[in-house]
């Protein structure tokens, strides 16, 4: 079987779970092509994903001219098809002309991958905002199966707007990534196509699954691994390292991460006088970030809206417990077995959660630890996971 994989930037630092889940599903005996729509990271510090970068095509690397060629093409070979490919793409769009006009790109983008996916059997798409959307385009224009994973919350915000409802219908599957995921999926879809939508989870790197034992950690040291956006709530955890500082608790606070609001964190930083208590590394390779989650006593992460993080397991999976928030999926893994789990938002919440984290006892720590490294290698090995994943390309 061959199966084409749809990603919107592939690799990509944020999506080294895409890459698990493809080697998983190779190690199934499913051949897989990679499909990025818009070129892949400039930096890629893991060595890992590098190596996708020669296995990787990129349809907006493709010249204006080939593009619109191929479009032109299909209009001419596949009239009927292609008409009906132009009408969902407006459809898609829901009268809104700018939203209409990136639909029709998506339409160009699209015939041009339907006619690079000869012996292909399945197409799948990550992300159901624009991959999705042209992997959709690319089965009425070619007839190939496609199916696509959810993982939120972008899904979630805008699902009408996303035309959710009409890209579930015409997969074959959806999956989401935890049960909430799967519960909001069934919110658009109607319940004959329930069945149709499955649960795989991500699944980690084999270096944190394999990890030996590292002794408990003494030092009040805290780490935070994320993209530095809006959903991942930062702006929350350095008010909440000024208030555990300002109740003279001992402490320092790694940021591993980088990201669109690195500029503006980095002011709150400053302003609130934390530079010698909190930094931030930029982007860092698998090792690094393990590093860094090792000398850590845990690994907060206070987001707004998540699906289920991967940086959750990783830290897990390191016998580290994490302080986070109760939202998406994030209950289905952690509670106080393993963490502390704090309403969104609060800033009160997850001062007092991360100041419970710094005074625990070593042991107290690695039980924690213990117990969610458990439930992460029963439900997020990426190579059982992958397995999943072709078995359901084979249905």
């Amino acid at each position: 079987m061959r199966v084409a994989y749809l990603v919107n930037r592939y690799p990509a630092v944020s999506h080294s779970f895409i890459r698990r889940e493809i080697a998983g599903v190779e190690m199934a005996g499913v051949d897989v092509a990679r499909f990025s729509i818009r070129p892949p990271d400039a930096s890629l510090p893991d060595a890992a994903d590098r190596a996708e970068l020669p296995r990787t095509t990129v349809i907006l690397a493709q010249s204006k001219a080939a593009l619109l060629m191929a479009a032109l093409c299909m209009a001419v070979t596949r009239t009927g098809r292609f008409v009906r490919a132009l009408s969902a793409a407006v459809k898609m769009a829901q009268g809104r002309p700018k939203i209409a006009l990136r639909h029709l790109i998506y339409l160009v983008e699209a015939c041009w991958l339907a006619g690079k996916l000869k012996g292909v059997d399945r197409l799948h798409a990550h992300f159901g905002t624009n991959p999705a959307a042209v992997a959709r385009l690319v089965h009425i224009l070619s007839g190939i199966p496609y199916s696509f994973t959810v993982h939120g919350p972008e899904e979630f915000d805008a699902p009408g707007a996303l035309d959710l409802p009409a890209k579930i219908a015409d997969a074959a599957q959806v999956v989401a990534i935890s049960d909430f995921g799967r519960s909001q999926l069934m919110r658009w879809a109607k319940p004959a196509m329930w069945d149709k939508l499955h649960v795989v989870r991500c699944g980690i790197d084999e270096g944190f699954a394999a990890a030996p034992a590292a002794p408990p950690v003494a030092d009040a040291r805290l780490c935070c691994v994320a993209r530095l956006s809006a959903q991942k709530g930062l702006p929350l955890l350095i008010d909440a390292a000024a208030r555990l500082r300002d109740r003279g608790v001992p402490f320092h606070l790694t940021l591993v991460g980088d990201g669109e609001m690195r500029a503006e964190i980095e002011r709150a930083i400053a302003d609130r006088d934390l530079g010698g208590i909190v930094a931030i590394t930029g982007y860092l390779d698998a090792a690094g970030v393990r590093s860094h989650m090792l000398a850590s006593r845990a690994m907060v992460l206070p987001s707004f809206a998540e699906g289920l993080p991967v940086v959750i397991m990783e830290a897990l999976a390191l016998r580290v417990p994490v302080v986070t928030t109760a939202i998406a999926g994030v209950p289905e893994l952690v509670d106080t077995a393993c963490g502390w789990v704090v309403p969104a938002g609060s800033i009160e919440a997850l001062c007092d959660a991360m100041e419970l984290a710094l005074a625990a006892d070593p042991a107290r720590l690695r039980e924690m630890g213990e117990v969610g490294r458990a439930r992460v290698l029963a439900r997020h090995d990426a190579r059982a996971n992958g397995a999943a994943m072709a078995d359901l390309f084979r249905q």
